[in-house]
C-alpha cells in the first residue's frame, strides 16, 4: 500500500471530476481524495506512481509531491528525543556536504556584458545599403 500525493492544475469541479475518473480507472486503487484548496490529489493503494502521473498528464501538468507508505506508525515518547538528535546530526552532515561542495565548486562570477550599439550615421566606415 502506497500513498501518492500529486499536485494538479484543478480550477473547477469539471477538472476535479476528470481527474477522479482518470485515476479511478487504474487497478489497485483503494481510495482517492482531492483537496481543491491546495490543488492536491491523494491516491492510496497498490499502484505505480509513474502510471498515475502518465494518465493524468493528458489533462495537464502533474507534479509528484510525496510517495510513501499509506499509514504512518505512531512513535513512542522516548524515541522522539532520539529523533531530534538524529535530525540534528543529519542537518550537520548536510551542512558539511554543502560546504565541501562549494569549496570545490565555487559560484561563477557574474558577467556584466556591456553592449554598445553604433548606428550607421556614427560609423563612417559602416556598410549601409540605402
Amino acid at each position: 500500500m502506497q500513498k501518492v500525493v500529486l499536485k494538479l492544475n484543478i480550477h473547477d469541479d469539471k477538472d476535479k471530476q476528470k481527474a477522479l475518473k482518470t485515476v479511478s480507472s487504474l487497478s489497485g486503487i483503494d481510495s482517492v481524495a482531492v483537496d481543491m484548496k491546495e490543488s492536491k490529489l491523494t491516491v492510496i493503494g497498490d499502484v505505480d506512481p509513474v502510471q498515475v502521473v502518465s494518465k493524468l498528464r493528458k489533462q495537464g501538468q502533474v507534479d509528484i509531491l510525496t510517495v510513501g507508505p499509506a499509514k504512518e506508525e505512531k512513535k513512542e515518547d522516548g524515541k522522539k528525543s532520539d529523533d531530534k538528535k538524529d535530525d540534528d546530526k543529519k542537518k550537520e552532515q548536510i551542512a558539511e556536504v554543502y560546504k565541501a561542495y562549494w569549496a570545490y565548486n565555487p559560484p561563477l562570477p557574474p558577467y556584466h556584458y556591456q553592449y554598445h550599439v553604433q548606428s550607421a550615421e556614427e560609423n563612417p566606415n559602416g556598410c549601409v545599403i540605402c
